[in-house]
């Protein structure tokens, strides 16, 4: 389990590698910011919450405690702030990030409430486990890259080599050591591919019903469309799909495969300020010395984060 004092450990490290306080952790420079900036990785954002509930102690812990049914673009919101703070905030605001998440991962333990997989009923679930940061962190990185090399061209072997490299730097602020996250691109590759055959990841009823809720629940005005809920599917192991319950016929593929086409096509052409999210902009504003985001910043960063603005100094909540 990541304490309090392994976490402050982990970002003793994180600052001394740091680009800069303006900069913060990764800078204008990195894969990591290259990767995160493009819209277009909200494509593999169904993926990535799929995959983590597909992890036992994930989805009980989600059903348990989070208001994802009540507030499911607040959890959106939620998630995004804190990656996006962690990418593109000032040095301040990714340590202040990284601490809360923390905080609140600190209050979300309870007991299993029922076998699933290797989980017997009543085994003790902590969201500050290291098998279990291990896994949402794997399911944050993999997912942003696929994404992004759906629609623009893939990052070459030694890109990925040195994403990896930024990647553990961002497991450091979940608490991850060094130790805790594979040496290499190749090992990370291998600890996924094992990961998704591995019973660790069972779909259990917990899973399923909050997925059914999020992808075809009560609420038409926030249903996905169909092509995403496709794509989604067809970027899924098909032993996870099927236990999720998510269906993938031949007029499935087409509308994916139609939207991807259309998406690949168009989304090249969009200006930055379209393109690339708010987050990313404010972070460019910052570094050539705005302390406010524009109005079309402010208006993005609605969007994604559910605020105008993420760099807000002394910010708590």
């Amino acid at each position: 389990m990541v304490s309090e004092n392994d976490l402050e450990s982990a970002l003793d490290q994180v600052r001394a590698h740091a680009v800069g306080p303006v900069a913060g952790v990764f800078g204008p420079a990195s894969l990591t910011w290259q990767i995160d900036r493009e819209a277009v990785i909200f494509l593999g954002a169904g993926r990535a919450l799929l995959l983590q509930l597909a992890h036992p102690w994930v989805a009980a812990a989600i059903a348990e405690h989070s208001r994802t049914f009540a507030d499911p673009i607040g959890r959106f919101h939620r998630t995004f702030d804190i990656v996006f703070a962690m990418v593109f905030g000032s040095l301040d605001r990714a340590m202040l990030s990284s601490r809360q998440l923390h905080r609140r991962h600190s209050m979300i333990v309870g007991e299993m409430p029922e076998a699933v997989g290797p989980f017997a009923a009543g085994s003790r679930y902590c969201a500050n486990d290291i098998p279990s940061l291990r896994w949402v962190h794997a399911t944050l990185v993999e997912t942003a890259l696929m994404a992004h090399d759906l629609v623009l061209p893939p990052l070459s072997v030694d890109e990925r080599e040195r994403y990896w490299t930024e990647s553990r730097t961002f497991g450091a602020l979940f608490g991850l050591t060094a130790d805790d996250l594979p040496a290499d691109w190749a090992g990370f590759a291998a600890y996924t591919a094992m990961m998704a055959q591995s019973d660790t990841l069972t779909v259990s009823p917990a899973a399923r019903e909050i997925a059914a809720q999020i992808f075809t629940g009560a609420r038409p005005w926030l249903r996905p469309p169909r092509w995403y809920r496709a794509l989604t599917a067809s970027l899924l192991p098909e032993r996870l799909r099927a236990g999720i319950g998510f269906e993938l016929d031949d007029r499935d593929k087409m509308v994916a495969d139609r939207a991807l086409r259309w998406i690949k096509r168009v989304y090249p052409k969009l200006p930055d300020r379209l393109r690339y999210v708010g987050p990313y902009q404010e972070a460019q504003a910052r570094l050539n010395g705005r302390a406010e985001p524009d109005w079309m910043t402010r208006c993005l960063n609605r969007a994604w984060i559910g605020r105008p603005q993420m760099d807000v100094r002394g910010r708590e909540s």
